[in-house]
């Protein structure tokens, strides 16, 4: 090995090329094509087939001009917006006390939500029906204490309860890249800040969220996106007349056997993801994520 290596190492420059050239037969395009394949088979076929079924013959005239196809529209997007300023103001918070109140735990809660990102959103609606459904503990503690029929917690059937399911689920999406930021922070300049006689609140604004507003948005981009085509919560939510894109998409295909029509509003959920998902890398990339 060593009098090969040696020999390679006193080989004259002409050799040496010849070598590297040899060995570059191949061109490295060809290494791209087994991905490349994976991803067509798996990803762009399925959706090209989507794309050729919406466009059947009146199919996007049909959807744009019903009245279930714009009411879903709204709900979708005022949902996503609402859940992703709860989760900024709420991420921002907590993020702030995790990473500059000192309590007991601080590092077991800053682990935590890395795990709780991997629980799936479903989990989470049922442990809020557990709380707050109509026969969940909310509503036992209050008929078992005040002897009525009923509860009065009956929010989360409506889309109240879906926006408390979303801001649940993904505030810790926003937290992450929050703490993240505010570990690079230069301590200093809080002491300054504090040294010269600046209130806590004014520490914050003046100092941390500058520092924070890349971190923001581009948690707060990733929220968006994940917002617009969430499905499992207002699914297992149940609440009624909530209807977005991804419940419409089931509709149609599943209940109404419209697959035209599914795809239609397929094609315009993914649209609208792909749009909002370029800003979200764009902001990621300014922010360093």
């Amino acid at each position: 090995m060593a009098s090969a290596s040696t020999a390679s190492a006193t080989a004259p420059p002409a050799v040496t090329a010849a070598r590297r050239s040899r060995s570059r037969t191949v061109p490295t395009w060809v290494w791209a094509l087994p991905p490349v394949a994976v991803l067509g088979l798996v990803f762009l076929y399925p959706l090209g087939l989507v794309v050729q079924e919406s466009l059947a013959p009146g199919a996007y005239a049909d959807v744009f001009a019903s009245a279930s196809f714009r009411d879903a529209l709204v709900t979708t997007v005022w949902l996503a917006v609402g859940a992703t300023v709860g989760c900024l103001v709420l991420g921002f918070v907590l993020a702030l006390i995790v990473a500059f109140v000192p309590f007991p735990g601080a590092k077991a809660v800053s682990r935590f939500i890395d795990v709780f990102l991997s629980f799936p959103s479903f989990l989470i609606t049922l442990a809020l029906l557990f709380v707050y459904g109509t026969v969940g503990m909310a509503n036992g503690l209050w008929t078992g204490a005040t002897g009525a029929a009923e509860g009065p917690f009956r929010f989360l059937t409506t889309p109240w309860g879906v926006l408390l399911a979303e801001i649940t689920y993904f505030t810790p999406f926003v937290m992450r890249p929050l703490l993240a930021a505010f570990s690079q922070l230069d301590t200093a300049q809080l002491e300054v800040a504090s040294s010269l006689g600046a209130r806590p609140a004014r520490i914050v604004r003046k100092v941390i969220l500058p520092e924070a507003l890349p971190a923001l948005a581009a948690g707060g981009s990733l929220v968006l996106v994940m917002c617009l085509n969430e499905f499992g919560i207002v699914l297992f939510t149940g609440a009624k007349g909530v209807t977005t894109l991804p419940m419409l998409v089931y509709s149609k295909a599943i209940l109404e056997s419209d697959y035209a029509a599914a795809c239609v509003v397929a094609v315009v959920n993914v649209a609208i993801s792909v749009g909002l998902y370029a800003v979200y890398r764009g902001v990621s990339r300014r922010a360093g994520a």
